[in-house]
């Protein structure tokens, strides 16, 4: 995927792990000239306010068409900013997206935290931008039903990945050769 003068701004939305070195966002990223990515929260990391500010923030930087590629809570971070965007968006690639609104496994925030730092309940509304929902079989985060009603409700093509996990390092991915051709689908 070459930036051609005309190709959007891909714009990569990190979950709330941030950074993780050998993800296939940090490697797309690294791999192509037109990515940008929302930096890492220094304070307030688990605060959604925070995390769409820092979504908002970084698209002011950026003329031009953008695509959002975000993955897990980058997702949620995502479908939170759209309720209040103030600017147009060719399109969003989402990549196995959490269920907030169920508990989620040990290790990540519970209900509770999640409530308390306004995550919930979580936007359903279609989306005002085309989109792509890449879901995964088996992730411990979500399950496929309930990700199929998110992009059901968020008006989203669905892809079904098959049983990959949680598309992470934990899962076995690193570089992931079919995020080029789904975004070349949107932008």
């Amino acid at each position: 995927m070459n930036a051609s003068p005309n190709a959007p701004t891909i714009l990569m939305v990190p979950g709330l792990r941030d950074h993780v070195e050998d993800h296939w966002q940090t490697h797309f990223a690294k791999a192509h000239p037109n990515v940008r990515t929302v930096p890492p929260l220094q304070r307030d990391k688990l605060d959604c306010s925070a995390r769409v500010a820092a979504l908002d923030a970084e698209l002011s930087h950026i003329t031009g068409p953008v695509v959002l590629v975000a993955h897990s809570a980058g997702v949620m971070i995502t479908v939170h900013w759209a309720q209040r965007q103030r600017r147009e968006i060719q399109g969003a690639l989402f990549v196995t997206p959490p269920d907030f609104d169920a508990p989620l496994p040990e290790g990540y925030p519970t209900l509770d935290e999640l409530r308390a730092n306004g995550w919930l309940p979580s936007p359903r509304e279609r989306l005002p931008f085309p989109c792509v929902v890449a879901a995964s079989q088996d992730d411990p985060l979500a399950s496929f039903e309930r990700v199929e009603g998110m992009a059901r409700d968020w008006g989203a093509r669905l892809v079904d990945l098959g049983k990959v996990g949680h598309m992470n390092p934990a899962s076995g991915f690193g570089v992931w050769r079919d995020a080029e051709r789904f975004i070349a689908e949107i932008g």
